[in-house]
C-alpha cells in the first residue's frame, strides 16, 4: 500500500474512532437507577472505549479499500490475486487485539463477576442479605410477587411493583413451566427463572423513578418463552420507605 493510501487510511481511522469516543460519553443510556447500574454501565463504557479503535480500524480498511479499489467498467472474469497477511502488520494486529481479549476476560470479566457473585455457588447476583426479600414467581405469561407480609402483585392485583429506595432488595426468583427471565432495565440486572430452582438478584436502588417516566422502569422477561412474551411485563416504582410503607398498607386495606 502506498504511503498516500496509509495516511488517508489513517485519517479515516482517526476520525471515526474520535467520533465514537466521543459517543461513549454522550448521554445515551437509559436512566440508572441502582448502584448496580452505575457499576454496569461503567464497564461497558470501558469496553467501548477499548473496542472503539478496533472497530473503526477494520471499517476504515474496508470503507477505504471498497471505495478506492472498486471495479470500474466492464466486470473482470476473474477474482484479483489473493492478499495474504504477511510481515510485521498482521503480527502487530494480532498481537494487540489477542492482548486485548485476554485483559478483557479478566477484567472486567471475571474480576467483575466474582465482585457480582456472593459465592462460587449461590444460584443468583449481589449480596445474599438484604432489607426486603420479594418471591417472584414466572408462569406463562405472568408474574406474581409476594412481598413479606402476604401482599400479592400480579397483573390483576396492585398492577405495579414498588419497592423502597437506598434498601438492598431482593427478588427470590421462581418459574412454574419453562424458562423466564426476570430484567430490570433501569437496574441493569436480570436473572434466569427456573423451573425446579430458586434463583435470585439483589439491587440496591438509588433514584426515584416510575414507569409513568420512564419505561425502564418494568420488570420484563428477558427469554423468550412463547408466543405472548412481550407481553409478560409490570410497571415498576421507585419510591421513599415511607412511601412505600403506606402503599403497603393502602393494598392490604384493599384486601390485596
Amino acid at each position: 500500500m502506498h504511503g498516500k493510501h496509509l495516511i488517508s487510511v489513517a485519517l479515516l481511522w482517526a476520525g471515526l474512532t474520535a467520533i465514537g469516543e466521543l459517543l461513549v460519553f454522550a448521554d445515551l443510556f437509559p436512566p440508572v437507577g441502582s448502584h448496580e447500574a452505575e457499576d454496569f454501565d461503567s464497564i461497558f463504557r470501558f469496553l467501548l472505549i477499548l473496542g472503539i479503535p478496533v472497530f473503526t480500524f477494520v471499517i476504515a480498511v474496508v470503507t477505504y479499500a471498497a471505495l478506492t479499489w472498486r471495479v470500474r467498467g466492464d466486470q473482470p472474469d476473474e477474482d484479483g490475486p489473493p492478499i495474504r497477511g504477511r510481515g510485521w502488520v498482521p503480527r502487530i494486529w494480532l498481537a494487540i487485539t489477542g492482548a486485548l481479549a485476554v485483559f478483557v476476560m479478566i477484567h472486567p470479566g471475571l474480576t467483575g463477576l466474582a465482585k457480582l457473585q456472593s459465592s462460587y455457588t449461590a444460584y443468583g447476583w449481589g449480596p445474599e442479605e438484604a432489607d426486603l426479600e420479594i418471591d417472584v414467581t414466572a408462569f406463562m405469561w405472568q408474574w406474581t410477587f409476594t412481598y413479606p407480609d402476604g401482599t400479592e402483585i400480579s397483573v390483576t392485583k396492585g398492577k405495579e411493583v414498588v419497592i423502597p429506595v437506598n434498601k438492598h432488595v431482593r427478588f427470590n426468583v421462581n418459574s412454574v413451566d419453562v424458562v423466564h427471565s426476570l430484567w430490570i432495565p433501569a437496574f441493569r440486572m436480570k436473572i434466569d427463572a427456573i423451573p425446579g430452582r430458586t434463583t435470585y438478584m439483589t439491587v440496591y436502588p438509588t433514584e426515584l423513578g416510575a414507569y409513568n417516566d420512564d419505561q425502564a422502569y418494568r420488570v420484563q422477561c428477558a427469554e423468550l418463552c412463547g408466543l405472548d412474551h412481550s407481553k409478560m411485563w409490570l410497571p415498576v416504582r421507585v419510591v421513599t420507605e415511607s412511601e412505600f410503607e403506606a402503599w403497603l398498607a393502602s393494598l392490604k386495606s384493599e384486601g390485596k
